[in-house]
């Protein structure tokens, strides 16, 4: 049996006579719009705001039921109230750093917690922020999302790679990744320059940070380097893996070089005022390359409520897959001629975004085939086996 099957999946609630027969599922704590509201909320007072707007049902005449118009939003904003202050944690080197929040890039906005980057602003000269996953998910829903929220304006993107990732990208086997291969890493380089395009549309600098593994050669490293240089990026190497803060000493150097000779003129890929329809194209077309966007009936009924209702002009949150610019994670490398299925929306109205779900991407992922349970145990002395 997969648990993984999608009819398996399948929750049907309401038997018997209790509530309304619906069809619903889990979602993974990071792709919940509790994460969401979490890491955009400013404040408590926006915190309960943002509560108190979530839609929790549908009246039978077809208007949206609040979580304020059930008197629980309060509530719930006294369980997340000391969820909300950031964590002040350091690295192995002393380095101060905040840990606040986890939404997925894939299936979420894939972005830390608006209050954790505003303590950072304030408390150094400079702020690094990590977008999740692929720049086509975490950035664009850091630009586009993100600083629209919280009114924020990059100066620079530094865009990390791997030789690894890149030969992937090129069609080289993942058996063979620590061996050297200049063809496929050259051939892989096309989803970089794409990387680096999609950047480039938001008007913000970008260099590129070489992820350095052991098993990386200097001639790999040489050919992403001279590539990078050709298209006018600026790139090095990072050791930080290997040697830790030493070791990102020429990233260090380059990003400062980058803020003092180029300027950022950050703009958004949209306008959240467009309809979903355009909104989405845009980023399907735009950042992954697609030639047309196929919406589903479902899709296209959700919408049309979500619209009607009057919560659309809000950012789109595209949950894919982290493995392509496709929906489909066996397309690597820069895919072209390609269709985006989009195959349900879904309405965040307190995180202030919509969600459009792509393919097969899953929203409670993660699931093993073989579940931990199965290796939980009390033996016969009364200890518990299998924890650990």
């Amino acid at each position: 049996m997969d648990l993984n099957d999608r009819a398996l999946r399948r929750i049907i609630i309401g038997l018997g006579g209790q509530g309304a027969l619906r069809e619903e599922g889990f979602n993974i704590a990071v792709a919940s719009e509790i994460m969401a509201i979490l890491c955009l909320s400013e404040n408590e007072e926006d915190l309960k705001r943002r509560l108190s707007r979530i839609v929790v049902a549908y009246s039978y005449s077809g208007k949206p039921i609040f979580a304020g118009d059930l008197k629980i939003s309060s509530a719930m904003a006294v369980v997340l109230k000391d969820a909300l202050s950031p964590n002040l944690c350091q690295t192995l080197e002393h380095t101060p750093v905040f840990i606040h929040g986890g939404p997925f890039a894939n299936i979420a906005h894939g972005c830390n917690s608006v209050l954790a980057t505003r303590y950072g602003l304030k408390l150094g000269d400079y702020l690094i922020t990590e977008a999740g996953f692929g720049a086509d998910l975490g950035a664009e829903k850091f630009f586009n999302i993100k600083c629209r929220i919280a009114q924020l304006k990059p100066d620079a993107v530094v865009l990390v790679t791997t030789a690894r990732s890149l030969k992937y990208n090129g069609g080289e086997k993942v058996e063979n990744l620590k061996k050297e291969n200049l063809a496929t890493l050259k051939k892989g380089m096309e989803n970089l320059e794409k990387h680096l395009k999609n950047i480039q549309k938001f008007n913000v600098p970008v260099m590129v940070a070489i992820n350095v593994f052991p098993t990386d050669t200097k001639k790999e490293l040489k050919v992403i380097i001279d590539k990078c240089k050709k298209i006018g990026v600026l790139a090095g190497n990072s050791y930080v893996w290997e040697k830790g803060g030493e070791g990102g000493k020429e990233t260090t150097q380059n990003l400062l070089k980058l803020l003092s000779e180029e300027k950022s003129h950050f703009k958004f890929l949209y306008s959240e005022k467009q309809s979903l329809r355009i909104k989405i194209e845009k980023i399907a077309k735009e950042i992954y390359g697609a030639d047309k966007v196929e919406f589903s009936a479902k899709a296209i009924k959700q919408m049309e409520r979500i619209e009607a209702d009057k919560m659309d002009k809000v950012p789109v949150c595209i949950a894919k897959t982290q493995y392509s610019f496709t929906d489909d994670p066996k397309k690597i490398g820069c895919p072209k001629n390609f269709s985006l299925s989009i195959k349900e929306i879904r309405v965040s109205n307190g995180a202030e975004f919509v969600v459009a779900l792509t393919g097969n991407i899953m929203v409670m992922p993660g699931l093993p085939k073989i579940p931990a349970a199965e290796k939980i145990n009390l033996n016969k002395d009364g200890k518990i086996e299998g924890l650990f």
